[in-house]
């Protein structure tokens, strides 16, 4: 099955996740949600696009095992980071996946939603020639 640009949320708290879904959905984006990072992973097909709203503490499964998971099944999406705790470690975390936003929670709705479009602009096939072309 492909999963073309759909916006991935992954958050454990369930007011949180139901929340951004809803916010994206009232967007217009095409939205999955899922409680845990293991649901995300398995549910997760090999031709995916768009984007992960992923919450950087997740139990079980940590945030860099979804990127190295991500990373070896050869799937790139754009990953923006929201939290509840905005400290050094987490930020650092952020920084090393590369994460395309980072949000502290209670989200500003418009800026996540600013930001999420650019990650999917970012993500297009023909700005990744463009990007290629300017190296």
């Amino acid at each position: 099955m492909t999963m073309e640009n759909i916006i991935f949320v992954v958050d454990g708290d369930s007011s949180a996740r139901k929340g951004l879904a809803r916010l994206l959905r009232t967007a217009g984006h095409d939205v999955r949600d899922f409680a845990s990072a293991k649901d995300f992973l398995d549910a997760l097909g090999s031709e995916a696009s768009g984007c992960i709203v992923l919450d950087a503490r997740m139990p079980g499964i940590t945030s860099e095992k979804i990127l190295e998971e991500l990373n070896a099944r050869n799937i790139h999406l754009s990953i923006i980071v929201v939290t509840g705790d905005d400290d050094t470690e987490t930020r650092r975390k952020a920084q090393k996946m590369k994460a395309a936003g980072f949000f502290r929670k209670p989200i500003d709705g418009p800026a996540l939603l600013d930001a999420i479009n650019w990650a999917l602009q970012m993500d297009r096939p023909a700005n990744k020639h463009k990007e290629g072309a300017e190296q």
